[in-house]
């Protein structure tokens, strides 16, 4: 063969970095030997695979072309060299998940999994639906759990179960005595949201189109947590996953605003990128998670160990 496996990393590593000293970093080499590598690599297959502009390297046709191929082999020969040296299990295993899936579902299916493949090192980065799409895209993770809508024509998209946001108030709040409003009176409310780029936003947002002006956004806050905490001290009212709320409504610390007039439901899924190995963890945590969900209808019914 023209290259070698270490090789194929640094390639995997510039590619997924844009720049020889950041994957230097990430792999633990030194600069100059990263840098020989990719080298290497053009000039035994003589070839380019990426654009330079400066100290910025993109990656080019043939590059693009790569990418997938490269990452899937590096994913195999892990699995190999595990099996060689007698351990059995899994390797590792990298889940984004977005906001409201890794604060109230991730951590406990990570924590089941983990139970049963003790020997397999799992991260999980929370972030919202754009960064998360963003990364399954350039092979950053192995597996996404979003609750927003995804476009993108390199990923599988696998529904998982439904969700539903609410609108909530504060209990002192007038709209608590009757428990319901009508979409004019809503539109006369401060509002706690999630920021531009979250699954949840773009599930009110469309919810909201058909009314013709603009609402009143008081803040707009990366954590539903932070959007809970705004509306008890009463700043406005907000609108995030009923699964997020379950606790403050049974402690009567939030209240739920019902809104007949707005489609507020939507679908949590699994994606990953479509080229991409799928390993034997990504097979049995997707597994995990949908015997975790087997016939519930809602995500808000999940069974989870309440929160104090």
């Amino acid at each position: 063969m023209r290259f070698t496996l270490r090789q194929l990393q640094v390639f995997v590593a510039v590619a997924q970095q844009g720049n020889v000293s950041r994957a230097a970093q990430s792999l633990s080499l030194s600069q100059s030997a990263t840098s020989t590598s990719l080298t290497e690599l053009e000039r035994q297959s003589d070839c380019l695979l990426f654009d330079r502009a400066g100290k910025r390297l993109s990656l080019n046709s043939l590059g693009r072309q790569l990418l997938p191929q490269a990452v899937a082999l590096l994913d195999q020969a892990k699995e190999i060299e595990r099996l060689l040296i007698g351990k059995s299990g899994f390797g590792s295993l990298d889940v984004g998940a977005t906001l409201t899936v890794g604060n109230y579902l991730a951590t406990l299916l990570i924590g089941s999994f983990m139970q049963r493949h003790p020997e397999c090192r799992v991260r999980l980065h929370v972030q919202n639906t754009a960064n998360i799409v963003h990364q399954i895209a350039h092979y950053e993770l192995d597996l996404g759990l979003i609750e927003g809508d995804c476009q993108h024509p390199e990923i599988e998209v696998q529904p998982w179960v439904e969700d539903e946001l609410v609108v909530f108030c504060a209990p002192q709040h007038p709209l608590a005595r009757r428990g319901e409003a009508t979409l004019e009176e809503l539109t006369r409310e401060a509002w706690i949201l999630r920021e531009q780029g979250s699954g949840t936003r773009l599930t009110f947002d469309q919810a909201m189109r058909h009314h013709p002006g603009s609402l009143n956004i008081r803040l707009e806050l990366e954590h539903t947590e932070a959007i809970k905490r705004a509306v008890e001290s009463g700043l406005g009212i907000g609108c995030i996953s009923r699964l997020a709320l379950r606790d403050a409504f049974r402690r009567g610390s939030l209240v739920a605003v019902e809104t007949p007039e707005l489609d507020l439901t939507r679908q949590f899924y699994f994606i990953w990128h479509k080229q991409k190995y799928r390993t034997a963890a990504m097979r049995e945590f997707l597994d995990l998670c949908l015997e975790l969900t087997a016939g519930v209808t809602r995500s808000d019914a999940i069974s989870l160990p309440p929160i104090a």
